[in-house]
């Protein structure tokens, strides 16, 4: 997409989006891989929306942990639900904006006149993230995969595998390639940088548990989120990881995770996901010639690069002015915001940096200060906090709920943020019709 606004000329809408459950990673979804959760909400799109799937154009997906086996989820997505061969696939990874990127990927393919029926969305499995062995190992072990190793080869590899030690399967972790820094280490960091207490955070969290618990209870996200049938022939029908129950006190009760003096505990982080959304896009005039409403439009978009090793997560107090300049509005012109949850530091922290004329001098070479944001008045029915966070899936998550928002007379702009790891942030703008 170019700098400027969406042209009204050629606009890509939002008809709608469908969701899995998001569970807690290693509990009901642990044998269902990316494809398949892909494949579940990609169904209940379309069971949803009746979309003629010959015209379906493409898909294209977000993803981090990408099977090794079948990178393209997207494809595999298509192939699984017996859509027509010619609806291509592709998958894209920034990380935990996948998703969002996948959504504005596919509106811009709309506005240039490339596609007319796009499905974006975006899954992640953890629970199948693959446990990966020293590149030791691998170097060792692999001309004989490849060749025709006889037994002194064999007995060769098995020499280089002292000390065991150094060969063990590794925990994954969520640390930085360039820095070795743990992104909970980076929200420490930030709540020093912006003098984000513990109790404001506990005290965010818990908000955002009871916001999730009260839309769920009032059937808020029941058009956003499909059943999914198990193997044992069970049925996963509602988010898990959110608690109706938590408090403040309960919250203050747990420990630090990655400093022992820190303020960032299990309570106030995302938890580790399983799930997947996703997003049907159309052109206006596609859109209503199939005899479909457009839930809402999007007037911008933004990403941008900080680095790592300086604020990890700050990304979308950049991207966030940074959509809105390219939307011609300002903070004061947005009903809704969304900003992705990865802690409450790392929000808390944005939302101080937006409200800083330092901030805005320093980072983004203007005298006043983006606005001022009452943490209350975000995330209306909860974030990933509470919700959860497959990485690849949020960001088309937070367009669902922010298009059916707008639809229902909410607000008629919505802004979106999200941090990624690698030092990125995205944006968008959004608009009723």
């Amino acid at each position: 997409m170019s700098d400027s606004q969406t042209p009204k000329s050629r606009r890509a809408v939002v008809v709608g989006g469908m969701r899995t459950p998001f569970v807690k990673a290693f509990a009901q979804f642990t044998k269902l891989d990316t494809i398949a959760l892909g494949v579940s909400a990609t169904a209940a799109l379309l069971r949803r929306f009746e979309v003629p799937r010959e015209q379906i154009d493409s898909i294209v997906w977000g993803g981090v942990i990408l099977p090794t086996t079948a990178p393209n989820v997207a494809r595999e997505i298509a192939l699984d639900l017996g859509l027509p061969p010619s609806v291509e696939g592709m998958t894209v990874s920034r990380a935990c904006a996948s998703g969002l990127q996948a959504v504005t990927l596919a509106a811009a393919a709309i506005e240039r006149g490339e596609a007319d029926i796009v499905i974006a969305g975006g899954s992640d499995s953890t629970s199948n993230a693959a446990v990966t062995l020293p590149a030791k190992v691998t170097h060792a072990f692999a001309p004989l995969v490849f060749g025709k190793p006889g037994a002194r080869d064999y007995l060769g590899a098995l020499a280089q595998m002292l000390p065991l030690s150094e060969v063990l399967p590794r925990r994954p972790e969520i640390a930085e390639r360039t820095t070795g820094e743990v992104m909970g280490e980076s929200a420490e960091r930030m709540a020093r940088t912006y003098s984000i207490s513990r109790a404001a955070q506990d005290v965010f969290a818990a908000q955002s548990h009871h916001r999730a618990a009260a839309a769920i209870a009032s059937g808020r996200f029941a058009d956003e989120v499909a059943p999914v049938a198990l193997a044992d022939g069970g049925r996963v029908e509602k988010d898990g990881l959110v608690r109706a129950d938590t408090s403040v006190e309960k919250l203050a009760k747990l420990k630090p995770v990655f400093a022992e003096d820190g303020t960032v505990t299990a309570g106030n982080a995302s938890p580790l996901t399983d799930g997947a959304a996703a997003v049907l896009l159309m052109s206006e005039e596609k859109a209503r010639a199939l005899g479909l409403r457009p839930l809402a439009a999007f007037r911008s978009w933004s990403y941008v690069g900080v680095d790592p090793a300086d604020q990890l997560l700050i990304g979308p107090a950049l991207a966030m002015p940074k959509a809105l300049a390219r939307a011609g509005m300002t903070l004061g012109d947005i009903d809704l915001i969304d900003l992705h949850e990865a802690f409450a530091a790392q929000v808390l922290s944005v939302i101080a940096a937006l409200g800083s004329r330092d901030f805005a001098r320093e980072r983004l070479g203007r005298d006043v200060a983006v606005g001022e944001i009452d943490p209350a008045s975000i995330n209306l029915h909860g974030g990933s906090l509470a919700i959860g966070h497959p990485f690849g899936a949020t960001g088309a998550r937070i367009v669902t709920t922010m298009a059916n928002e707008l639809a229902r007379g909410t607000g008629k702009t919505a802004l979106i943020g999200i941090c990624a790891a690698g030092g990125l942030g995205a944006a968008a703008v959004m608009e009723a019709l």
